[in-house]
């Protein structure tokens, strides 16, 4: 029998007294076995990352930029690799697996440069003032202290890398929770973290089973909380943590937009194809993938078909193949559940357009029009490959419907309008606005994040540093300016 696979404890390989299987989504298989940490191995890594926390923040920008530039040459260079892994643990296509790496190479890039550039300092003259002369303020940021980052299984490998990075940038020591379902990813960075000089307990990467978690997060000597996940579990640790600092990157229902201006069949071709494919990538497991489609009544006959054969159209099978658009969602159970939103929408007097079938973890790309507003599918994060169709009248009438969600983390908004588009940007109630395209455009360099139930604070290599780090102030006395 094959040993369990190591986790990474203060930067070193180490195993517990159990382990949990992980499988693969789409067939079953087992994919490996990975060991848990036991209580004492989890109080040693925290105990590591806290005595560090000082060594760790006076370590010079060179020697931490470094670490993140080998880990992102490392990534690119294991891509297939590693893409295969993320594929087998997590059920993705291939072809989204092979992006994920590079999305992940980016991110190590944007932290070694912003690494090298980040904590200049910034000068202030106090001589504005009669009481300030000869006084000057300098001001730099310096790490909150250890992070606990927590990850998700929708990208086991990018959203790790978006924990990862930026703490090593800012020289904050960080433990990192991988998603039980998905832990190989998270611990392949391990991995390549373990071949640079970063000091000993300045990270470790713990498989922690989800009910050992509060304890944890309760731990005084974890002060920053980066959480990306379900709104009731990002909610309830902010809830049992309330002086702690917590980024939380929660879920959203993603509206498409679809105006009158985006009017001619080559408009709405794209629009279509677009919708289509980023409603079902990841099976739907992403917090910006398009769940609801509001079009304006003057293109809604001639889009809705073309958004049905495009989504038709997605190749949908064995995760393994170059081919395939659309896997299996993370288990059987999640399939499921969409499964019953879906059948209870369409039990209230929704319209199954296409889809609306389910075989094992797989679920067929589906879209639903005329859904009851009170619909959970109306109302919750599907988190899978399910879209709904509404006719609005009007700009007005459609920022109106995306505000109308509890949820607030991107939309897209198909518009050729300059004006049209700085009107979406100031009134929808989201993160992020995308003029011209879906909801699911993410550059990992730019702030990403949510306002209502969507989350606070910002992710993106820079806006993860800002939240990892707090201003400190420098008065200077007596100079001559």
């Amino acid at each position: 029998m094959t040993s369990p696979h190591a986790f990474w404890l203060a930067g070193r390989q180490a195993t517990g007294e159990d382990a949990f299987d992980v499988t693969s989504p789409w067939d079953g298989r087992l994919v490996a076995s990975v060991s848990i940490p036991t209580d004492a191995q989890v109080e040693e890594a925290v105990a590591a990352a806290y005595a560090v926390e000082a060594e760790f923040a006076a370590t010079p920008a060179h020697v931490r930029a470094a670490a993140l530039d080998h880990v992102s040459k490392r990534l690119a260079e294991r891509t297939e690799e590693i893409a295969q892994l993320i594929s087998a643990e997590n059920g993705k296509p291939i072809k989204w697996a092979r992006g994920e790496v590079g999305r992940a190479v980016s991110v190590f890039r944007f932290a070694a440069e912003e690494a090298r550039r980040f904590n200049g300092g910034e000068a202030q003259r106090l001589d504005t003032d009669a009481g300030g002369v000869g006084r000057l303020a300098l001001t730099r940021r310096f790490p909150r202290g250890t992070v606990l980052g927590i990850a998700p299984f929708n990208f086991p490998l990018n959203l790790c890398a978006h924990k990862v990075a930026p703490a090593i940038a800012v020289g904050a020591p960080i433990i990192l929770k991988p998603a039980p379902a998905t832990p190989l990813s998270g611990l392949i960075l391990g991995e390549l973290l373990a071949e640079t000089d970063l000091p000993a307990g300045s990270w470790s990467v713990l498989p922690v089973a989800n009910d050992k978690m509060p304890a944890l997060v309760r731990d005084e000597r974890l002060p920053v909380i980066s959480f990306t996940g379900s709104e009731t579990v990002g909610y309830a640790i902010m809830d049992s943590v309330p002086r702690k600092h917590c980024t939380l990157e929660l879920g959203g229902n993603g509206a498409a937009v679809v105006l009158a201006d985006w009017a001619s069949d080559e408009d709405l071709d794209w629009a279509a194809i677009r919708i289509a494919t980023f409603s079902n990538y990841q099976a739907g497991q992403s917090c910006i993938s398009v769940q609801r489609v509001i079009a304006d009544a003057s293109v809604y006959e001639r889009l809705v078909p073309k958004i049905v054969a495009a989504v038709e159209a997605q190749v949908t099978g064995d995760p393994n193949d170059a081919a395939t658009d659309v896997g299996p969602l993370v288990s059987e159970d999640a399939a499921k559940r969409v499964e019953s939103w879906v059948d209870e929408a369409v039990k209230a007097g929704a319209s199954l357009l296409t889809g609306g079938k389910r075989e094992g973890a797989s679920y067929a790309p589906t879209v639903l029009a005329d859904v009851p507003a009170d619909a959970t599918i109306s109302c919750e994060e599907v988190f899978g490959p399910v879209l709904t169709v509404r006719r609005v009248d009007g700009e007005a009438e459609a920022f109106a419907a995306v505000n109308d969600s509890k949820y607030g983390l991107q939309a897209g908004v198909f518009t050729h309008d300059l004006q049209t588009a700085f009107r979406a940007h100031r009134e929808l109630e989201v993160g992020g606005v995308v003029v011209g395209d879906v909801p699911s455009y993410r550059a990992d360099q730019m702030p990403y994040g949510g306002v209502k139930q969507s989350g606070v604070g910002r992710e993106g290599v820079r806006y993860a540093m800002d939240d990892y780090t707090y201003e400190r102030v420098m008065v200077l006395t007596g100079l001559a300016l």
